[in-house]
């Protein structure tokens, strides 16, 4: 399903993140952006996700969880957004990235598909496997571990199934 900005908002302040949907504040790190670009990308059976970037938590608010915070220039944020998911991970990833407005305020809604599992997992090129590949656990994307590589190396076929 194809959600808009406004509606992603909605549910945010309805029931909090999830292991599909993200807030990211529009000033925060690229690499935050990027590691949860990662986990939707290899959490198995997740079918990917949405990041709502210039979205962030309301500590002050008694009544939303989430304000906007409106992103200054969308045109450089979408170019980066597009340029980081091409260049640092193991292999390019294509995310829909898309300027949006939420009451009025200009947000990115990016979505982010589940890679197939020949091509998982994906990983940052400068921090290697395990240790640059991320799963998305519940509304958190965690760092992997030795113990996680096997979810993305599971081949149920052997040898004995292939015709000689």
């Amino acid at each position: 399903m194809d959600y808009s900005a406004q509606a992603l908002f909605e549910i945010l302040n309805e029931s909090d993140e999830c292991d599909w949907l993200e807030a990211k504040g529009g000033h925060e790190s690229s690499h935050s952006i990027m590691e949860t670009v990662c986990s939707f990308s290899n959490e198995p059976g997740l079918g990917g996700g949405y990041i709502l970037m210039g979205v962030a938590e309301d500590e002050e608010s008694e009544g939303e969880r989430y304000k906007v915070v409106p992103i200054d220039d969308p045109d450089k944020a979408q170019k980066d957004v597009a340029t980081q998911c091409a260049s640092m991970f193991n292999f390019p990833v294509r995310p829909s990235v898309k300027v949006d407005k939420i009451n009025g305020d200009t947000v990115l809604k990016i979505r982010v598909s589940e890679l197939p599992a020949k091509q998982k997992p994906l990983f940052f090129k400068a921090d290697r496997l395990p240790k640059g590949a991320w799963r998305r656990i519940g509304a958190t994307d965690q760092r992997c571990t030795e113990d996680d590589m096997h979810i993305f190396y599971q081949n149920y076929s052997s040898y004995d199934t292939i015709a000689v």
